[in-house]
């Protein structure tokens, strides 16, 4: 695999035009090979995420990437930089059943009224408790 490292003369700080988004970068440390995902490319701004931390966020120039020693490693795109259409969901539907289903935990029928939790104290048709 052949690295190509980045030529300051094509870097423009103003545009950045040759670093895209989507672009891998990496680095060579001592203890291993680092590698950066380029978010966003504006106004001379680089912002690169690390591949292996995605918390790992920083901006740079396309001057001190370069001057770091930082190499192009791909430039297709790693992680699809598009937006993609939102997903729709479907709401999930109660299931639809005939009013006239005597539910038995209900103990009654879609269409009834629920039976009252206390008698109406007010009502004529109740036979009252003081009444005796």
């Amino acid at each position: 695999m052949q690295l190509e490292k980045i030529n300051p003369n094509r870097i423009n700080p103003g545009k950045s035009s040759e670093i895209q988004s989507g672009e891998i970068y990496g680095k060579q440390t001592n203890a291993k090979f680092v590698m950066y995902s380029v978010l966003k490319v504006a106004n001379g701004v680089v912002t690169l995420q690390n591949i292996d931390n995605p918390l790992s966020l920083f901006e740079t120039t396309g001057q001190k990437l370069y001057s770091s020693g930082y190499i192009r490693i791909s430039q297709t795109p790693y992680i699809n930089p598009n937006i993609t259409g939102a997903k729709k969901r479907k709401a999930a539907h109660k299931p639809t059943r005939c009013p006239h289903t005597l539910d038995f935990i209900e103990e009654r029928a879609d269409n009834q009224r629920p039976a009252p939790i206390m008698p109406d104290l007010f009502d004529t048709r109740v036979n009252s408790v003081f009444e005796k």
